[in-house]
């Protein structure tokens, strides 16, 4: 199925979670966020939270800066 990544279009299998998605993007332990379909998915829910076809979903890192 595909999704919308960053803006980018990735082709993922069906029930592919958060937290792989996490991992694809070498982000795992990392302080980031994750939104789908313009609403924040809690980290505690990535490792059950699959995507549907066509979600559309933002990925951002903390970095920080003074």
């Amino acid at each position: 199925m595909e999704i919308i990544v960053n803006g980018q279009s990735q082709n993922v299998p069906d029930g592919y979670t958060a937290e792989q998605l996490v991992n694809s993007l070498e982000l795992a332990g990392k302080r980031i966020a994750m939104e789908v379909n313009a609403e924040i998915v809690p980290k505690s829910r990535y490792p059950k939270y699959a995507f549907s076809a066509g979600d559309r979903v933002e990925v951002v890192h903390a970095v920080g800066g003074g």
